[in-house]
């Protein structure tokens, strides 16, 4: 399961996405306009980004040239309906990885999605770390101090995503929509159960809780 960012004003194309994109238990984030993306880039942490050249207020190679100018490493894959070997270059030169031209196969896609996140950062290390905690993303496991605990399914996925988008809050609903599958109904009791299993199963007594809760507003995993 990976976080991707869609930046596509195509409605009907970004539901073609989601839906491909769901069936390998990806979450994903979309944006109409390049404004819009960059904020969410500015915002939160992603091992991927499908990026079309032609979207309003900011296009796809600006914002390309934008997010690698600011130090932005998740691989690009850029769509785009203009196939000539300038236009490719124009892309690719952004900081784009990979440039895929409209109509395109949804095969072909995904397989250019799997390799591109075989290169992302966070997936090609295999592991997130926070303090003595430790995510070994390819087996699912979880240690903290070399010690393995076991988490639930629906734990492991609320810790992986806290720990990809260190320092950001998440309200119960956020949680909801980022973490369960679409067709799932869940109420926010049921996420503040979770998240109180995940802290007795990772927490130490006497010592800070890797999951803060900020009142008001929701879960977060701070950085140290």
């Amino acid at each position: 399961m990976a976080k991707l960012l869609v930046v596509e004003d195509d409605e009907n194309l970004v539901k073609e996405l989601e839906e491909l994109l769901g069936k390998e238990q990806h979450t994903v984030d979309t944006a109409g306009d390049g404004i819009s993306a960059q904020e969410m880039l500015q915002n939160f942490v992603y091992e991927l980004v499908v990026l079309d050249v032609n979207i309003p207020e900011m296009n796809g190679i600006d914002l390309c040239a934008w997010f690698r100018k600011n130090g932005g490493a998740t691989p690009v894959l850029m769509l785009t309906g203009m196939s000539s070997i300038s236009d490719k270059e124009r892309g690719l030169d952004s900081g784009a990885d990979d440039y895929l031209t409209k109509p395109f196969s949804a095969r072909e896609l995904m397989a250019r999605i799997r390799a591109l996140l075989r290169r992302s950062p966070v997936i090609s290390s295999g592991q997130l770390r926070h303090r003595d905690l430790v995510v070994e993303l390819s087996t699912k496991t979880v240690s903290r101090g070399g010690e393995e605990i076991k988490l639930w399914a629906r734990e492991y996925d609320v810790l992986v995503f806290l720990l990809k988008n260190v320092n950001h809050i998440f309200d119960a609903d956020a949680l909801i929509a980022r973490v369960w599958p679409m067709e799932s109904e869940v109420s926010p009791e049921a996420i503040r159960q979770c998240v109180r299993r995940l802290r007795e199963k990772v927490d130490q007594e006497g010592e800070p809780s890797y999951v803060t809760t900020i009142k008001g507003f929701g879960y977060t995993i701070k950085e140290d």
